[in-house]
């Protein structure tokens, strides 16, 4: 609203500064220090809600150590979340931009989904929450919507870089066609000519290639938005977990953003130069803003828990901001914690199955999952468990920070795919 006024008095009176909202970085940095003092000053005021309301969570004893101490915690807190990330966006920035429309509906989406859920659970007193086939509706709906949009708006182009090498063969220089295109065209990693179009694998189909390469694009944003939401949903198990690593994941997706929407850094990097993405870059300063400022209440021990209706939203935050700037194939590199914390749980119910269907009794290949748990219960031989390792619990705080590490660690490696081809 703010950049659509500035836009608007700068035609009419001329004064300092005027063109200051023009900039993608200032209305950024803005952006960020607005989520940031939202999350942190108003968030105290809806904890406090919160408590007052006894909305707290109920735990249920699973042995895990410092488990029971978190019971009657404040919980929803994602609804802190959600609101830094939409006052900064709808202040700052240009909300005729489609990407940005899109990841209003995708925070708006998630966040209603979650509170639902939340809402069950606290105040039905139904610990199961929100039936899992509505939840998948729901985050198959946002997919349908994210890739149809995507697929029918105008404003979703892409110029396609072309690459021309110098004598030496050692000096390359990044030309882009003429024209916007429409493209079912995406970023694939450690590839030297790294843009895969999905309508190569119906080259058979002739003319229909196209179309049927959208079906498929359409079909992986659905695949992505459910698997990344439910991967930090998971991940929410410990104070800060979730919340840290997605302000990492956060902070790269915000540099593609930038870097895919300026065509003179594209050009520089020879990727696709994507009109409109840079304005993305105002809605991450938000996201890295709310959840760094979340992060105040609920690292351990943590005065908040973001529930579902945080977890949900930020998974499909990032699940739809990867898609919008054709960066989906690199989600198991940059969102390789949440990954890893979903495929613990997939391997474990796969196998205790299997193991009861030969044995005749289930058996484990971790202590407990997700693989966070795993590392908070005791190894000891009535567990019957592959992994035993560590046999002592691990504090809370050491297991989040190593696993932050790791996102770190991820993080850098999906900057370095960049240039590493």
């Amino acid at each position: 609203m703010l950049y659509h006024l500035f836009q608007y008095l700068e035609k009419i009176f001329v004064f300092p500064g005027e063109h200051l909202f023009n900039y993608i970085s200032f209305r950024t940095g803005l952006a960020f220090i607005l989520a940031l003092l939202l999350s942190t000053l108003f968030g105290r005021r809806i904890i406090d809600y919160l408590q007052k309301k006894q909305i707290g969570e109920t735990i249920r004893d699973l042995g895990l150590e410092g488990q029971m101490s978190k019971k009657g915690t404040p919980t929803m807190g994602g609804i802190i979340i959600i609101i830094a990330i939409l006052v900064p966006t709808l202040l700052l920035a240009n909300l005729t931009n489609i990407y940005i429309i899109l990841m209003l509906i995708t925070t708006v989406w998630l966040g209603l989904i979650g509170f639902l859920d939340d809402y069950i659970k606290v105040f039905r007193k139904n610990k199961e929450g929100l039936s899992g086939r509505f939840k998948i509706v729901g985050q198959v709906g946002l997919g349908l919507i994210v890739g149809m949009t995507m697929y029918l708006s105008s404003d979703v182009v892409i110029r396609e870089n072309i690459e021309v090498k110098g004598k030496t063969q050692r000096v390359e220089h990044v030309f882009y066609a003429k024209h916007d295109i429409k493209s079912t065209r995406t970023t694939i990693p450690f590839v030297k000519n790294n843009n895969l179009n999905y309508a190569d694998a119906f080259h058979w189909a002739g003319k229909n290639a196209q179309k049927y390469g959208w079906i498929l694009f359409v079909l992986v944003a659905i695949f992505i938005v459910t698997a990344v939401s439910n991967g930090a949903n998971l991940t929410d198990g410990l104070d800060g977990l979730a919340t840290g690593s997605s302000a990492i994941m956060g902070i790269i997706l915000g540099i593609f953003a930038y870097v895919s929407g300026n065509i003179n850094y594209a050009g520089y990097l020879n990727i696709m130069y994507l009109p409109g993405t840079g304005e993305m870059l105002i809605f991450a300063g938000a996201f890295i803003g709310a959840t760094i400022g979340f992060l105040w209440y609920n690292a351990f021990p943590a005065q908040v828990f973001m529930g579902d209706t945080g977890s949900l939203t930020l998974g499909g935050i990032i699940a739809v901001f990867a898609i919008a700037i054709r960066k989906e194939l690199l989600i198991p590199i940059l969102c390789g914690v949440f990954f890893v914390e979903s495929l613990s749980v997939m391997i474990q119910v796969s196998y205790f199955k299997y193991s009861k269907k030969r044995y005749g009794e289930g058996r484990r290949v971790f202590k407990m999952t997700p693989l966070h748990h795993h590392y908070q219960k005791k190894g000891n031989a009535g567990i019957q468990a592959i992994f035993q390792r560590p046999l002592q619990a691990m504090p809370e705080s050491k297991i989040v920070i190593r696993f932050w590490i790791v996102g770190i660690i991820l993080a850098a490696i999906t900057i370095i795919t960049l240039k590493i081809r």
